[in-house]
């Protein structure tokens, strides 16, 4: 079951109202949209964005059923591409976006991508199958140079153990192509010192995260989405990100800094919105969301 994160902080510093033209940007099970929907109607409407038709597909067949149908336009593809979906869709001046950059519990526990270190499943970490242009986690992993693989894990995964991992990557694929999760886990596992292998954050973690990173380039996506969407929002519209590891949350940080300094976004966060004790025992995964809002200016120049 798909679980919002950070649900009730989103509603409250968004403020959605009746009438508003809103944008969630990665919709995936339709959590945070349907609460904002609840909010928008009479009046409102709501442009989705999804970049897994699998997962498009799942939502849309909730939509269907319910009362919001006639007011969510939903689309398969990728926020990078921002400015033009919206603006195809009537969506040029909006109230409001949301970006969850969380992985979808669904590509975990059910895609069968390779996204989980838990399962043995072939290594793709493609977000969506249709991005044929893409490099699959297979082919990063067993054609990369070794400093690219140590770059890769490094820049994405702020992995203090990226050369020996990288190195023993390197030394396994000249046996036999490394395919499947597990068995990139275990070439991870004995690379890495005894105490690492034993902490509670598990020790293929981070090189699994950079290879998800590198593979639909989140990084940049980032980047390219949050500066549409400051675009797209109308005068004191408002941009809200819930981000899960420090590099998107650098991202975001930064982004809004600029530009409030450049008087086009007022930081309405001054430090990121955590979920409580309560939520994280019921969603462990809240643990790590970090919330931050900005809104438009109302004179911009």
């Amino acid at each position: 079951m798909h679980i919002p994160v950070l649900l009730r902080e989103v509603i409250e510093y968004v403020n959605p109202q009746p009438g508003w033209k809103f944008i969630d940007a990665t919709i995936d099970g339709g959590g945070h949209a349907m609460a904002i929907m609840e909010r928008i109607i009479p009046g409102g409407k709501l442009l989705g964005i999804e970049w897994d038709s699998e997962l498009l597909n799942q939502l849309k067949f909730k939509i269907q059923g319910s009362r919001f149908k006639d007011d969510v336009i939903l689309v398969n593809d990728s926020y990078a591409n921002l400015k033009e979906i919206a603006e195809k869709h009537g969506f040029s001046e909006i109230d409001g976006i949301f970006f969850d950059l969380g992985m979808s519990r669904w590509h975990l526990e059910e895609a069968g991508r390779g996204f989980s270190f838990l399962k043995d499943e072939p290594l793709d970490m493609r977000y969506s199958r249709q991005e044929f242009s893409k490099k699959t986690a297979v082919e990063i992993v067993n054609k990369s140079p070794y400093n690219e693989l140590v770059r890769i894990l490094r820049e994405y995964g702020e992995e203090k153990f990226a050369k020996s991992i990288a190195s023993a990557i390197v030394e396994a694929r000249k046996h036999s192509p490394i395919k499947s999760t597990f068995q990139l886990v275990e070439i991870i596992k004995n690379s890495v010192p005894f105490w690492y292998r034993r902490r509670r954050i598990h020790f293929a973690t981070k090189t699994f995260q950079a290879l998800r990173i590198a593979v639909n380039g989140e990084l940049e996506n980032l980047k390219t989405g949050l500066q549409q969407a400051e675009e797209l929002l109308k005068n004191t519209g408002r941009i809200a990100v819930i981000s899960f590891h420090s590099l998107e949350d650098r991202i975001v940080k930064n982004f809004f800094k600029e530009s409030s300094k450049e008087k086009r976004l007022n930081i309405i966060t001054k430090k990121p919105i955590r979920a409580g004790l309560a939520e994280i025992s019921a969603n462990p995964g809240a643990r790590s969301a970090k919330l931050r809002v900005a809104e438009k200016t109302a004179f911009n120049f």
